[in-house]
């Protein structure tokens, strides 16, 4: 299911087409090389000072690390997340040998952004999440207190809407994309004064 973005001016593709669906095809699989494709693209995102501050967490469905990275879930994001075939934990890592690492969240976005892109060029969907316990990933996966669990992230390929089970999910996967007007979001001179 496509939905690109309406947008003033072509953008990207890879932009234009990305959005979080939460239908996934159960019956679907990522292979080594799209897990591979996905975590290179993460990792040659710019950070601060090339300090690098992203870390993933990475399960498969049927394995161990996934069922482990569902249980940190909320029950809501469980219901549809369990279809996905891949499940990430985005962690940032908050100090290095200097110290603390500054803008690690930042880095840590900037990341996932290149992450859930690169997604889209594979022919695959993604959907981030906060909706998840950060206690219990530091406690499954041993996490050292300088990594800091910050996104969850499913991948997999699109499955038809009615696979979810609420009628509000089914609705908001069929819904227009909105975003707010460029008139909203670029000032110029002083806020508010629209920058186009």
């Amino acid at each position: 299911m496509r939905k690109p973005a309406v947008t003033s001016i072509p953008i990207a593709t890879l932009m234009a087409e990305r959005w979080s669906p939460r239908a996934y095809d159960e019956s679907a699989t990522v292979s080594p090389e799209q897990v591979r494709a996905l975590l290179e693209a993460a990792r040659w995102a710019p950070s601060f000072g090339n300090t690098q501050p992203a870390r993933y967490l990475v399960g498969v469905r049927g394995t161990p690390a996934f069922d482990a990275i569902l249980a940190t879930l909320n029950s809501g994001n469980q219901a549809w997340a369990s279809r996905a075939s891949l499940l990430l934990i985005g962690v940032m890592v908050t100090t290095n040998e200097k110290g603390a690492v500054p803008y690690a969240e930042y880095g840590l976005g900037l990341a996932s952004e290149n992450l859930v892109l690169q997604a889209v060029e594979l022919g695959l969907i993604a959907h981030q999440m906060a909706g998840f316990s950060a206690p219990d990933v530091s406690a499954s996966f041993s996490l050292p207190a300088d990594a800091v669990p910050r996104v969850a992230i499913a991948v997999g390929s699109p499955g038809h809407p009615d696979v979810l089970e609420e009628d509000w999910r089914i609705e908001r996967e069929k819904a227009d994309r909105v975003r707010i007007p460029l008139e909203e979001f670029a000032f110029t001179g002083k806020w508010g004064n629209p920058a186009l």
